[in-house]
């Protein structure tokens, strides 16, 4: 648990994939992999789920990429996705049962807060990072202001994030950012051009990176 943790904190960026087609999926993250996003989120809600992680989970060498489910809103979601290999969940609410399905499983549990009151319920269920969600509403100043009193508390922004904004998020206090569309263009994986995606993640962990620089 605590690798995987790790190289999620170290990738700085969560690819969110929601809806991806499975003829596009191996080269989107590959493409990913190539900018140096290396840690991919596929949603809960996506057609055959189960079959999409496992076949991420099967096409990367260890240390490589690690593969989430996310929108995940029930326990019995959370393990099919962790026996098809998925090493981290994440939810866009807080859901304790969903927590305890990752910690006896060992797997890293992210669930989506808004408020003080919400990250430490999450915290005290045995969440590892919380989700705060949507950090484009609430914007840095809200994760800086929880971090003030909950600096204990790992946070990632999510929603609405973009290379133009994600580094105020980790100036903010966020261990990492998680991203969608802004970083995973399907039109561009439609027709092929994977070193699009590839440019944008790039871009994306420049600025994660510039941004952890000035702490």
């Amino acid at each position: 648990m605590t690798d995987t943790f790790d190289r999620i904190v170290d990738a700085g960026v969560v690819a969110v994939l929601r809806g991806v087609e499975a003829d596009q999926l191996i080269g989107i993250a590959d493409a990913l992999r190539a900018g140096g996003v290396t840690a991919i989120e596929v949603t809960a809600d996506t057609p055959g789920v189960t079959d999409l992680i496992a076949d991420v989970a099967g096409s990367f060498s260890t240390g490589e990429t690690v593969i989430g489910a996310g929108t995940v809103l029930d326990s019995e979601t959370a393990r099919a996705t962790l026996m098809a290999g998925a090493e981290f969940v994440i939810s866009p609410s807080l859901h304790p049962d969903v927590i305890e399905t990752c910690n006896r499983y060992g797997a890293v549990s992210m669930p989506g807060i808004m408020t003080p009151t919400e990250a430490v319920r999450a915290y005290e269920a045995g969440a590892d990072c919380v989700k705060v969600f949507p950090a484009s509403t609430l914007g840095p100043g809200h994760i800086g202001s929880m971090q003030g009193p909950l600096g204990q508390i790992p946070m990632m922004a999510t929603g609405g994030v973009s290379p133009e904004n994600a580094g105020e998020f980790i100036e903010a206090g966020a261990i990492a950012v998680g991203a969608g569309g802004a970083l995973v263009d399907y039109d561009a994986a439609a027709r092929g051009d994977y070193d699009a995606i590839t440019e944008t993640a790039r871009e994306f962990c420049e600025v994660i990176e510039a941004a952890r620089s000035t702490d």
